[in-house]
């Protein structure tokens, strides 16, 4: 009779990031068993958090550590740590990629845990999964279920982008700018390249000869592949708002079979990982602020009817970006695999 699992010894590569720190507090949150963390970051960020004030003795660099010492890493800042490190990680370690490195590649798993985990069937001990965004993650989880109720035929989604799906520049950049504007300055367009202070930006990522900008085509292609639906009909404008914490999405969504709202309302109620914030007294709309201090669940308000199209349904989607969407995802994944190994 074989004893049990051991307990893994668990990397975190990014851990001075937004999305790292999330991911050790989540860790810690739900106790999950860990032999030994190695909270990891490149060289040159090290030096960035050492003229920060904090975390640099804590943290190690990655550019030196040997990944045949832990059973599980994650990666969480930069693609371009992941490129260079995950793959060869991978071939000692269960690797789960929260980065835009692998994203892309059909060959690497693209998983929301509460949506589509049975493609982790048979993953073995080692090996690369791959997350999608924030904002993909979030559409996701809120059509699956009525995805399974009558299918899906088209869905048009505006996307309304906090700044921490930029990092921690991104949150100094707008506090930065409310800063300078409330103080009579001009504004200094970092890092979006425009003020983002009490403004919105129609834009997420450069846009390509389609106009079709970097965040709008991630949305659409990791959509599709996170509810195995190739040919699904998606629609997306990204845009970039001035809020710390939250993604925003406004969904229009056209069903491909009849149904009644009571059926989608309670479909929602029923989907893994949502919460529906019903339409009386007392239950308002999700707002990116509420959702940020409670994390744990993708919100969906506002549904409706649209009388305009037949089957067809609008509403309103919020999740924190950095913590549900990236860490809690990223853990519930490695939960996923941990506890089938044992």
């Amino acid at each position: 009779m074989s004893g049990p699992a051991p307990v893994p010894r668990i990397a975190v590569v990014g851990a001075g990031s937004l999305i790292g720190e999330a991911l050790i507090a989540e860790l810690d949150a739900r106790a999950v068993p860990r032999a030994r963390l190695f909270a990891l970051e490149e060289s040159r960020t090290l030096g960035r958090l050492a003229d920060r004030g904090g975390g640099e003795e804590s943290i190690g660099d990655v550019d030196t550590f040997d990944f045949g010492d832990v059973d599980l890493a994650f990666f969480c800042s930069h693609a371009a740590s992941a490129r260079r490190y995950a793959a060869a990680a991978a071939a000692h370690a269960l690797v789960i990629d929260g980065t835009s490195a692998h994203r892309d590649d059909p060959a690497v798993p693209l998983v929301v845990a509460d949506v589509n985990p049975h493609i982790l069937d048979g993953f073995g001990p080692r090996g690369l999964i791959a997350l999608p965004g924030s904002a993909s993650a979030a559409l996701a989880t809120a059509l699956a279920p009525l995805a399974a109720l009558a299918g899906l035929e088209r869905v048009d989604v505006a996307t309304y982008h906090a700044v921490s799906g930029a990092g921690r520049a991104g949150v100094d950049g707008l506090a930065a700018d409310t800063i300078a504007l409330l103080g009579g300055q001009a504004s200094r367009g970092r890092p979006f390249g425009a003020q983002i202070g009490f403004n919105v930006l129609p834009f997420v990522g450069s846009a390509g000869p389609d106009g079709v900008c970097a965040e709008e085509r991630r949305l659409i292609e990791e959509t599709r592949r996170v509810l195995g639906l190739p040919e699904f009909e998606i629609g997306a404008t990204a845009v970039r708002v001035p809020v710390f914490f939250g993604h925003g999405l406004a969904a229009h969504v056209r069903l491909a079979r009849p149904f009644t709202l009571a059926d989608a309302a309670e479909a929602l109620r029923q989907g893994a990982g949502l919460r529906l914030i019903e339409a009386r007294p007392g239950e308002p709309a999700p707002t990116p602020a509420a959702a940020a201090l409670a994390p744990d669940r993708v919100y969906v308000g506002r549904l409706r009817i649209d009388s305009s199209r037949d089957r067809s349904l609008n509403f309103w989607v919020v999740a924190d970006n950095v913590r549900k969407c990236a860490a809690h995802n990223a853990v519930s994944v490695a939960q996923i695999l941990v506890n089938r190994a044992r």
